[in-house]
């Protein structure tokens, strides 16, 4: 039996609620962990506990596009048993609760690693997945009469190809050197014929040019494999098509309305002396090439979601008695957990932030710090070499599927919440940037990543299910075996951390000037090294934000990653983040737009979130009729019972009746 099917048939007898109940008596019963240190026998039953819940979720994500009857009810119904409720016994918020007492050191034993795994992938389950989320976003456009998306922003970027990474300084000095070298130059026919386009390899790396040199001997090899009659005919049938070269650039330029009308205001002032609010139509008066830009302009007029929901979050703050939300409002699965997570949303956000900086690999170890990795702590210390090395490499591989989970879970809730209300994701991202969100990314990024990613913390025959198939191998003569050229673990983990501070950054010159501040555009640049088409496109994103704060000076020594930036990365037409001519780029009081912000977003939790009326305004209703008329429900368990309740709370119990009667006429 498979592990879907072992999965179906402990649902049937309700194994999933029975280990659900059995993970909250874990969390409510007090243990008084007074040891200096933690180890692996501390977190036993909880280990096991979130181990099969695991099971049961990770079956039910995958299982989403399956046919089968049977597997269908099971995911219906699981789905409705972890759907969010309006209290405190769900899962979720179970969850995060462990992860605040094990911050605060309340509960030091927490096995984080599983805790978070598992929060990460019900919410997963609950919002769904990328393709999910666009659908989501093409379905709420399509409700407030907004044009449904037509590019799909990860299929552009696979369809990238990597750059090569700006020289360093030390690339540089290795280039002077092999400069009085006889300069080498290759000369290619383009694909298209249509020039001959000199390559200049003396100022490159070695490895670039060997690898150049065995592509065009492999050429060379094809050439003459060509030239036989014989195989002609066959490699115009195996042999795949050429990939066509587009020209142009990847994206669909973009106008905001804001920028429309700054260029219009802008205008009329130069040509007219005087300026006309919101409107962007009238145009007498205006030279031609003025209209034609115009036309241009409002060609790739693009409004976003969020700036729907801002204006009418707008509209409805001026005539609150006319609009009301039951055309817009509605009870998503993001709305409700949403709703479920504020009271406590900014201390989980602290949490998870200071359990990413303590499996940072940048970070260093301190006596006060959390210590993440009790749960594989042996109780023993390790005496031989190969069970240090074991150690060491189980360590190593925890903290890095710490950060998977969290920065899988930032960026789950950051984009399900932007598309749900922008003000959500708003006030997220704030209590994110509160808590020095983005100096503790830069500081992630602030190492070598190639040999991060590209780190083996793993042993095979060690892994799960190897370890427990068969007889277990011997460490001291253990073969390391073949490791593939990267870990996708830490890919993922940068992508989503890199995809994490272009959210909370876009837009925010605010935010985009700590970046400035905490000197983030070497550490980003360093990182292009990583050649990995998506995450080059997040990091040249960053750049580009803070180009036009860096100075001229920056962007004329940078030219290689200045075009890399216009090459790849989305362009705004009135966007000038080449020269920093911008005014929005000129030094203001930026704190002004976090306190607009700010206010906008209470404005936003008063209206949505808060009760309706104070309790003193709440209409009371104190007749017996109405108490007595209201349906009460009653549980079958309470109604075999009910006997045993009557003896013990009423008729054990005395009651002055009379008493009770001269209070009520009083």
């Amino acid at each position: 039996m498979n592990s879907k099917e072992n999965v179906l048939f402990l649902y049937k007898f309700g194994v999933y609620n029975i280990f659900v109940n059995l993970l909250n008596m874990e969390i409510d019963s007090v243990q008084s962990h007074r040891k200096t240190q933690t180890n692996c026998t501390d977190s036993m039953n909880l280990r096991l506990i979130l181990n099969v819940l695991y099971t049961f979720i990770e079956v039910l994500r995958i299982s989403e596009f399956e046919t089968d009857v049977e597997i269908n009810e099971f995911r219906n119904n699981l789905l409705l048993e972890i759907g969010l409720p309006h209290n405190q016994d769900h899962i979720i918020l179970k969850l995060q609760g462990m992860i605040t007492k094990f911050c605060s050191g309340l509960a030091p034993h927490y096995p984080m690693k599983k805790v978070l795994l598992l929060l990460w992938k019900l919410i997963l389950v609950i919002l769904g997945g990328m393709n999910k989320l666009a659908n989501l976003k093409n379905e709420y456009r399509k409700n407030v009469n907004l044009s449904i998306l037509q590019e799909d922003p990860i299929e552009i970027i696979k369809s990238m190809r990597s750059s090569s990474p700006p020289p360093s300084s030390t690339d540089l000095i290795n280039a002077q050197k092999r400069g009085n070298r006889q300069k080498r130059s290759l000369i290619k026919q383009s694909s298209l014929d249509e020039s001959i386009v000199v390559m200049d390899l003396s100022y490159q790396n070695d490895d670039d040019l060997s690898d150049y040199e065995d592509q065009q001997l492999g050429m060379e090899e094809i050439t003459n494999v060509k030239n036989i009659p014989e195989m002609s005919d066959y490699l115009k049938s195996e042999l795949p098509p050429s990939p066509l070269i587009t020209k142009g650039l990847p994206w669909i330029p973009k106008v905001r309305h804001k920028e429309l009308q700054f260029f219009l205001d802008q205008t009329r002032i130069k040509f007219l002396g005087y300026k006309l609010e919101n409107d962007t139509d009238t145009l007498i008066g205006l030279p031609e090439p003025i209209h034609e830009s115009v036309s241009i302009l409002k060609q790739y007029l693009y409004t976003s979601l969020a700036d729907y929901q801002i204006k009418r979050e707008e509209m409805i703050q001026k005539n609150p008695m006319i609009l009301g939300e039951s055309d817009y409002y509605q009870q998503s699965p993001a709305e409700i957990l949403y709703k479920a997570m504020l009271p406590n949303l900014p201390t989980q956000m602290i949490a998870l932030l200071k359990i990413l900086l303590a499996a940072s690999p940048t970070s260093k170890a301190k006596s006060d710090s959390i210590n993440i990795v009790a749960d594989i702590l042996p109780v023993n210390v390790p005496v031989s070499f190969s069970e240090s090395v074991k150690l060491e490499t189980d360590i190593n591989r925890q903290k890095e599927i710490v950060v998977k989970a969290i920065s899988g879970i930032l960026i789950l809730l950051l984009k399900h919440f932007k598309a749900n209300h922008i003000y959500q994701f708003e006030f997220i991202s704030q209590h994110l940037v509160f808590a020095n969100c983005i100096p503790l990314v830069i500081k992630f990024l602030n190492q070598n990543l190639v040999t991060y990613i590209s780190s083996k913390n793993t042993i095979p025959l060690l892994d799960f299910p190897t370890c427990v198939i068969g007889q277990g191998p011997d460490l001291d003569n253990i073969e390391v075996g073949e490791f593939p050229l990267c870990s996708w673990r830490n890919v993922y983990s940068c992508i989503n951390l890199l995809r994490v501070l272009n959210k909370i950054t876009k837009w925010k010159h605010s935010r985009i000037m700590m970046l400035v501040i905490f000197k983030s555009a070497p550490i980003l640049k360093k990182s292009l090294k990583v050649r990995h088409a998506m995450m080059q496109n997040y990091i040249l994103k960053l750049l580009k934000m803070q180009a036009k704060y860096l100075g001229r000076a920056w962007r004329k020594s940078n030219m290689k990653t200045m075009s890399n930036i216009y090459q790849k990365v989305r362009h705004r037409l009135n966007d000038d983040w080449a020269y920093g001519n911008d005014l929005e780029a000129r030094p203001t009081d930026f704190q002004i737009e976090e306190r607009f912000l700010r206010s906008a977003v209470d404005k936003f939790h008063a209206r949505r979130y808060s009760p309706k009326c104070d309790d003193e305004f709440t209409p009371k209703d104190y007749s017996i009729n109405c108490a007595l008329g209201k349906p009460v429900t009653l549980s079958n368990e309470f109604k075999q019972h009910y006997e045993i309740w009557l003896d013990q709370e009423v008729f054990r119990n005395d009651i002055d009746w009379n008493a009770l009667i001269s209070d009520i006429e009083k």
